[in-house]
């Protein structure tokens, strides 16, 4: 079962001053590839120690399970890979905006909390601010990766990447969904999902040459939908 902490509480709303990748990795020279909501860490513990040429960055906002990580990340001796705890849309954006220009190469967002009452959506992780934020920070090319298994959850994150007209989806998925994760390892949740035989929602993006929206026209527009939504006219999308 999923531990939820709510992202919007004052504890959780206390910028944190996250560490430069030269602080974080033995060779910050390297590609970065952000998993936001790391959770327990599995998936990154195994993509690190298999791809050495890459640095990877978890964060996840449950302080319990970044420590836990962290230790195993420590007793696997793996120093591409870093765990940090913070709040994603409080203090990740001011990290992208000063890491070194295209070194960000990959993000990926497996399985966010689902907060699926409406009056819950500002908790949900992926904002227009941390949208822009991302696609401010991924050149040309780069990707950006998001799976869940609730279309309720999936489909407005959809929504909103494609409203910001700067990501296209890659060639794989151009049609629907992408019918196999791009990773060789999946997600505890992936994982559970796929043993009950239920399926999974994903999307890979690439960054396009578009640039990047303003957030007032992005957050009017994503407003527009909200409240498209709250008449209920996305039923139909919701539950298709």
């Amino acid at each position: 079962m999923r531990q939820h902490v709510n992202p919007l509480s004052r504890f959780f709303q206390l910028p944190l001053k996250l560490p430069e990748p030269k602080n974080l990795f033995s060779n910050p020279s390297q590609p970065i590839h952000l998993d936001i909501g790391s959770a327990r860490g599995k998936f990154l513990l195994s993509m690190a120690s298999i791809y050495s040429d890459v640095n990877y960055l978890g964060v996840e906002i449950r302080r319990p399970l970044v420590e836990a990580s962290s230790r195993e990340c420590k007793r696997m001796a793996l120093d591409n890979l870093c765990f940090l705890f913070c709040n994603a849309n409080v203090s990740l954006q001011d990290w992208l905006n000063e890491i070194p220009k295209d070194i960000l190469h990959f993000v990926s967002i497996q399985f966010p909390d689902p907060w699926l009452k409406r009056r819950h959506q500002k908790r949900r992780v992926l904002q227009p601010e941390l949208l822009i934020s991302l696609a401010e920070s991924l050149q040309s090319g780069r990707q950006l990766f998001i799976q869940s298994d609730l279309l309720v959850l999936i489909k407005p994150m959809v929504l909103l990447i494609e409203l910001s007209n700067c990501f296209v989806r890659h060639e794989s998925c151009r049609e629907g969904w992408l019918a196999k994760s791009p990773f060789i390892f999946s997600t505890e949740r992936e994982n559970y999902v796929l043993e009950k035989g239920l399926p999974v929602y994903r999307v890979l993006y690439c960054r396009n040459d578009m640039p990047v929206p303003d957030l007032v026209s992005l957050q009017n527009k994503w407003n527009e939908v909200k409240c498209f939504e709250e008449n209920r006219g996305l039923n139909d999308f919701y539950n298709g």
